[in-house]
């Protein structure tokens, strides 16, 4: 039989396309289900303020009267006030092993993409590159970690065999903690001999505050990053709202006279507390998951973002300082007793901050690849 496709209304018909994960991984080990009321929220406008700024169609692809796969399209207008480079992207592609059901799947997103005048589309982000983003295609014997994508080994061919073609890898590094190297510890040392500079926790009592003073220094840090977008008024409240539950002293600011100048948010690794939960949240996981952040403590966690404003990049006197942030950060996850942490994912050209990272000890167990096709190709 043919592919089917239908297509899904956000915010509506949602079953179908969050259920297709459960077909797709059904004997996959090392697959997490994701917690259904947060994939169902990020699918809703009003819910996800995401769409107050992007276009937004969901499919899935049947074969033989089964679900077989899904893919998102959308146009995200805050990327292309930022780059202007009329691109539009894919995301939420999981399929099973057919090269027709992935195929048909790329080309439904390319057509509604071409439709509405796009002319490359690029991912998967699921729904931008500030959320869950790229394809695994190395490291499929781990769990994903908490917004890490996780895919089959065969999913990168057969993007491949439906056209989309590598634009940029990302690593995934694993960081196990141990004691901080000689290198590391002297540059933590440097740091904080300095009257000027205090390492301060983020204080989740005042968060809409503290967001504000994250998003100032990662978007100072992060602008000339590739693909780089910044949060909107409207996403940064949704961050406050949902990092209140998850943030621990794992994240941090490096503040100079009392002024934020560089970031560290790393959070506790959701995806181990709740794995066993089958993406249900009932009134006996929801305590089991609030015992086991707040008591238990996971021995895992995932740091999100860690940079530095540029003002203090060229400043000789500063210069150890993003080795001195990981230094800190190994000895506030020594002191809770985490066990080990996912580091990124870093762009795969990034040298500086790469080798920042691969100096503590860390090494790459995951690539995640982002694919690209141009529009009628």
């Amino acid at each position: 039989m043919s592919v089917e496709i239908k297509r899904h209304q956000p915010g509506k018909d949602l079953k179908d396309f969050i259920q297709v994960p459960y077909t797709v991984y059904a004997d996959d080990p090392a697959w997490v289900p994701p917690l259904l009321m947060e994939i169902s929220d990020r699918l809703t406008p009003g819910k996800n303020p995401f769409f107050e700024h992007a276009e937004v169609a969901l499919f899935t692809a049947w074969k033989d009267g089964k679900a077989a796969g899904r893919i998102s399209a959308q146009i995200d207008h805050e990327h292309l006030r930022v780059h202007h480079d009329n691109a539009g992207f894919f995301g939420f592609f999981d399929t099973i092993d057919d090269q027709e059901v992935a195929t048909a799947l790329v080309e439904t997103a390319e057509n509604w993409l071409a439709d509405r005048g796009i002319e490359v589309m690029r991912g998967p982000y699921s729904f931008s590159l500030n959320e869950e983003s790229g394809m695994l295609v190395e490291g499929f014997e781990f769990p994903p970690v908490f917004m890490c994508p996780h895919q089959r080994p065969y999913q990168g061919e057969l993007a491949e065999g439906a056209g989309l073609r590598k634009v940029k890898d990302c690593y995934g590094w694993r960081y196990d903690v141990a004691e901080t190297n000689a290198r590391t510890q002297r540059a933590w040392e440097s740091i904080v001999s300095l009257p000027e500079i205090k390492f301060r926790t983020v204080d989740k009592r005042r968060l809409k505050t503290e967001v504000n003073d994250i998003l100032e220094v990662y978007v100072d840090a992060w602008q000339h990053n590739w693909g780089f977008v910044p949060a909107t008024d409207a996403e940064a409240k949704k961050m406050a709202a949902d990092l209140k539950l998850i943030l621990n002293e794992l994240s941090f600011f490096a503040e100079l006279d009392g002024q934020p100048v560089a970031i560290c948010i790393c959070l506790p690794n959701l995806n181990e507390v709740a794995r066993d939960f089958g993406g249900k949240l009932t009134p006996k996981t929801v305590a089991k998951l609030l015992w086991r952040l707040k008591v238990r403590e996971p021995k895992s966690a995932r740091l999100m973002l860690l940079g530095i404003k540029t003002e203090l990049r060229n400043k000789k006197r500063y210069a150890p300082l993003a080795q001195a942030m990981i230094g800190e950060l190994i000895r506030r996850g020594r002191r809770l007793k985490y066990e080990w942490a996912e580091l990124g994912w870093t762009l795969e050209d990034n040298r500086l901050i790469n080798a920042a990272i691969r100096s503590v000890g860390a090494r790459v167990y995951k690539r995640y690849r982002i694919f690209e096709k141009p529009i009628g190709a």
